[in-house]
């Protein structure tokens, strides 16, 4: 314990004296999240907190050193977050380098993989995108039909993806592709690493009900990719696949997070936004929804935590994940519906003089889509019910 109140005294220390106040300040708008890679159009401010954070290997603070980590204990990761919290400062770096393929390299990547990609995850410098979904591959992903041939010293990818999230702004993607078609389709899907920029790569953004596009539609053309990008054994994709999954639920389910300087609570925001006079917030049933969303909204945060702990203590998430994404997706449902309420009429607002004018109803339109991305709702309940609560005939 004397040995953790010295690393939590240096810690604070050393993030009052880095972390920029710019930096400490609630996330608003998508461009103050930091998605780091070769495109990225980041502030001063930002570039600052992500590249000390990354020097340190606090932007993964948990993985080993050698692949760019901080190298430290679960309960000193733990003093780190709460200190971050304590000062509100946001997260240096999003990525589904980070909360995704990082964790599945570690475990599936062979050393060379894990030296070449794991380091440049940490410090932002390569922004990563998923190739799962298909036109014809959603649900059932592992009905997918991009090919990869092997051509010797290469695979010839051709295909396309669906609902690869910010494909146009990725740098590289993880993407399935099947590897032997006269098999059981589960035992003849690969899991290939590819730079986006590679020829025959080419992307379309499909714009959404919101008005942003967020999503787009990948397409390959006869796109050569080196044989060491293969992860894992030819054909035991399908495992990688689930196990990333796992790591993709918990990270989706886990965005209604309210502390670090992410995004402030519902009553902070009705606060600040239109003050404790308002006649809005004198209506009784909206402060009672109020607190009962930020009352779930800890009781959840305290559930990841305990079931982060059981992880590392060698227990896994497994079906767990879909439980955490399914109660976060109706969280952060709630969220934006109990904020559309609290700015009234204002929340309609879709264009305006001021920066961010409309981002609420359209950030509103998106929080639909929740249900969908990362296991459908009706999908992760099916889980919840065979392999959590093992429920009878399910």
């Amino acid at each position: 314990m004397a040995d953790l109140e010295t690393f939590r005294a240096e810690t604070r220390e050393w993030l009052e004296a880095n972390c920029p106040a710019e930096m400490r300040t609630p996330i608003t708008r998508d461009a103050d999240v930091c998605w780091g890679g070769r495109k990225a159009k980041l502030s001063e401010p930002q570039r600052l907190w992500m590249d000390r954070m990354g020097e340190r290997g606090w932007t993964v603070p948990e993985w080993p050193t050698e692949y760019g980590g901080g190298g430290l204990s679960k309960d000193e990761a733990k003093v780190l977050d709460s200190e971050m919290r304590r000062i509100k400062a946001r997260s240096p770096l999003s990525s589904f380098g980070i909360w995704m393929l990082g964790p599945a390299l570690l475990k599936y990547g062979n050393e060379a993989q894990k030296r070449e990609h794991l380091p440049r995850i940490a410090r932002g410098e390569i922004r990563w995108c998923q190739g799962y979904s298909e036109p014809g591959a959603g649900s059932d992903l592992a009905a997918l039909r991009t090919s990869a041939e092997d051509k010797g010293d290469h695979y010839l990818v051709n295909g396309s993806k669906v609902w690869t999230s910010y494909a146009d702004k990725a740098d590289w993607i993880f993407c399935l592709v099947r590897t032997d078609p006269t098999v059981a389709k589960h035992l003849g899907i690969s899991f290939l690493l590819f730079d986006m920029d590679s020829p025959g790569v080419s992307t379309s953004p499909i714009k959404l009900i919101s008005g942003a596009s967020p999503f787009c539609q990948t397409f390959f053309d006869n796109v050569e990719v080196p044989k060491e990008n293969l992860m894992g054994q030819a054909g035991k994709g399908w495992d990688i696949a689930k196990y990333l999954l796992t790591h993709e639920r918990e990270m989706i389910g886990g965005s209604d997070s309210t502390g670090g300087g992410m995004r402030d609570g519902v009553s902070q925001i009705a606060k600040r936004q239109i003050g404790l006079d308002a006649a809005i917030l004198a209506d009784t049933g909206l402060r009672t929804d109020i607190v009962r969303h930020e009352i779930n909204a800890w009781a959840f945060a305290l559930t990841m935590e305990r079931v982060k702990d059981e992880a590392k203590a060698g227990q896994g998430v497994g079906a767990l994940s879909s439980m955490l994404k399914y109660y976060g997706t109706e969280l952060n449902k709630d969220r934006m519906q109990l904020l559309m309420s609290v700015n009234g009429s204002d929340g309609l607002v879709w264009e305006g003089p001021g920066e961010g004018e409309g981002d609420l109803a359209r950030n509103w339109l998106r929080s639909r889509a929740n249900s969908i991305e990362g296991g459908t709702s009706e999908i992760n309940l099916n889980i919840i019910a065979k392999r959590v609560l093992e429920l009878p005939g399910a």
